[in-house]
């Protein structure tokens, strides 16, 4: 059986009948779309969604990061009022 990962939820049949509704009953948290009393899908906030991607965004930057720190030894010293 898999977790349901939103404390509200509700089936695709009452999605189709007033998504409006829906979202507005879960007060911005997000929303299990089950089908056969299983997740399928979860419905998220415009909001949250955003601040999702921003925070998978700093992490795949911060990755990048640690990566590029390995590579300092063979850096090339440069003086910006040279350029």
């Amino acid at each position: 059986m898999k977790a349901v990962l939103a404390n509200c939820s509700a089936s695709i049949s009452e999605l189709k009948k007033n998504p409006s509704a829906l979202i507005e009953q879960a007060e911005g948290e997000p929303i299990a779309i089950l089908n056969h009393n299983r997740p399928t899908a979860y419905l998220v906030p415009a909001e949250t969604y955003e601040l999702l991607m921003e925070k998978l965004e700093d992490y795949q930057l911060g990755l990048i990061v640690k990566e590029r720190q390995n590579e300092k030894i063979s850096a090339v010293e440069v003086d910006i009022d040279e350029l």
